[in-house]
């Protein structure tokens, strides 16, 4: 009983941060500007003129087209996109021995997996609204993602894995024990042409107008492919849910434990 108020105490902590981390979220987005792209260039031009260029910093929001004239190429569905993350997953199975309360000793089979390659990779992109486009530099920021691909393969006496882009020898891994039932592959992108909502910080310090991760602290950097209400509605609706859950898993878990010890 310990144990298990134990395991609730430490889920209770986990959506305690959840849930800090969507607070913060919610308030970097009512926190941004709500601009245009048009306006965002009559203010860099209201800066150079009454300090220099270069030294705009204004943390905004905008949403607008993806648009990018050579986009990247996910590595295993091979679709057009700024960014993606793709996984190799080895499944297995493996006979794991168990020891009961009794001392008795039974084994039983467990399926198991092992990511075995992993990549991820984002490059510049525009974001064109009604009035114009700016640039993108997705460094650092949260990147909401649409999946395109999970897909089961089962094993084969092939020596070598292929899917798309993606190509690796079987004997080049460490595969570890057990017998591979098959690798799963999985794919994420952020796909072009899509509506985006990006928050982040408009800058010319390099020269270039463009949104990038912002230097503040406490102010987030994110891409979602919600509009701003939806966005702000399913955060507030995820702050209430952890918020929930940290409070009931706590509570249970406390209280477990103080049975336990009397």
């Amino acid at each position: 009983m310990a144990i298990f108020g134990g395991i609730l105490i430490v889920a209770a902590i986990v959506l305690f941060f959840v849930q800090r981390h969507y607070r913060l979220k919610l308030r970097s987005l009512k926190l941004a500007t709500s601009v245009t792209t048009a306006e965002i260039h009559h203010l860099r031009e209201q800066v150079a003129q009454e300090i220099s260029g270069g030294n705009l910093r204004e943390y905004v929001k905008l949403s607008g087209q993806i648009t990018a004239d050579a986009p990247l190429i996910s590595e295993l569905k091979q679709m057009p996109c700024v960014h993606y993350k793709m996984t190799v997953t080895r499944e297995y199975e493996e006979q794991v021995r168990e020891t009961d309360s009794e001392g008795k000793t039974r084994w039983r089979t467990e399926r198991r997996s092992d990511t075995i390659s992993s990549n991820s990779q984002s490059i510049p992109f525009r974001l064109r609204d009604r009035h114009g486009e700016i640039e993108v530099v997705p460094t650092g920021a949260d990147i909401e993602t649409v999946q395109v691909l999970d897909e089961f393969r089962p094993a084969t006496n092939t020596n070598r894995l292929s899917f798309g882009g993606f190509s690796v020898s079987i004997g080049s891994l460490s595969l570890g024990g057990g017998t591979t039932l098959g690798y799963r592959y999985q794919e994420w992108i952020l796909p072009v042409d899509r509506f985006a909502l990006v928050v982040g910080m408009a800058s010319d310090q390099t020269g270039t107008l463009r949104i990038e991760r912002p230097s503040a602290k406490g102010q987030k950097f994110f891409i979602s492919l919600k509009s701003e209400d939806t966005l702000s509605q399913d955060t507030s609706n995820t702050i209430l849910y952890t918020g929930i859950g940290s409070g009931v898993c706590g509570g249970i878990g406390v209280l477990l434990i103080l049975i336990s010890l009397f």
